[in-house]
């Protein structure tokens, strides 16, 4: 028996349905993946490769007008 009811055009219709869903809020007090846990380290290791890099440039510098 055939279904006449059949829509092909329905599971493209629930997939896109599940990926234009907005993720559901967090609860007040959990950490996100971009939590302020990892935001000082990150601002910490940025600061730290500049410095190094400053610094390796001024070394640079300072060979080449010795």
């Amino acid at each position: 028996m055939a279904d006449n009811d059949y829509d092909p055009a329905g599971s493209t219709q629930m997939f896109r349905a599940f990926v234009d869903e907005t993720p559901a809020p967090q609860a007040p007090g959990s950490v996100s993946t971009y939590g302020s846990t990892g935001g000082g380290r990150r601002t910490g290791v940025i600061a730290l490769i500049a410095v190094v890099t400053l610094v390796v440039l001024g070394t640079v510098v300072w060979l080449a007008v010795k």
